[in-house]
This record gives C-alpha cells, structure tokens and sequence, in this order.
C-alpha cells in the first residue's frame, strides 16, 4: 500500500514537472484579426452592434428627433399620442438598429413603455 502511494506521489510530480517547463517554453502570440464590416467587428462572441452598455456618449437619432420631448418622462405618464409615436417609431425600425436606438434613448434619458421595452430587448436578445 505505502509503494503505491509513493507510486502516485512520484508520477504526480513528474506531471507537474512537465507541465510547468511546458508551459514555461511556449510564448503565446495573440492573432488581430482587422474586419472592416461595420455591421460586426468578428472578434467578440456578442457583436458590439447589439451590445446595450454605453460606450460611446455620442448620440445617434434614428429620425426620431420628435421623441426629444418625452425626456425625464415617465412611461406612465405618456399620453396616448406620445405612445403612438414612439411605436411608430419602434415598429418602422429595422432590427438591426434595435440595440443602437435603445443606446441613443439611454442617452437622451428617454424610457419607453413597458409593452415596447420587452419586445426591443426581446428583438435584442434574440440576435445574440
């Protein structure tokens, strides 16, 4: 029983011993892969594109500059045209610009309903 303990002792050391000055040999090099498409950038598993964090504070409008008013408004307090145009707004919108129209709104501090919230990041979360 003690040679077979000694045994695994000896080969686990000489495991880790190879381990160590294998990795201690190899210099890793990391690729740049330069992808002009400005729909995605290639590199990340999640396009950027469709990436809801800010990032950059510049403010991008989607000819929806009419939306400026509802700023600091709550949802709730929407009147009925007010919801109306940013549906409209909402529903004209191609699905790639989902994510970069809710970064703008972000920007701009304007919240929308909840009905259209959960269908945009519904639209968000199904092209990642």
């Amino acid at each position: 029983m003690l040679a077979l303990i000694l045994l695994l002792i000896f080969v686990g050391l000489v495991v880790f011993v190879a381990t160590y000055f294998n990795r201690k040999g190899k210099n890793e090099q990391i690729d740049v892969v330069i992808n002009e498409n400005p729909e995605c950038c290639g590199a990340h598993e999640v396009c950027e594109r469709d990436n809801l964090q800010i990032i950059d504070t510049k403010i991008e409008y989607f000819d929806d500059e009419e939306l400026d008013t509802l700023a600091g408004i709550s949802p709730d307090n929407f009147t009925k045209k007010q919801i109306e145009s940013v549906s409209e707004v909402f529903y004209s919108m191609h699905e790639n610009d989902v994510a970069p129209w809710l970064r703008s709104l972000q920007l701009r501090n304007i919240q929308l309903p909840d009905f259209l919230r959960e269908e945009a990041l519904m639209i968000v979360g199904e092209r990642r």
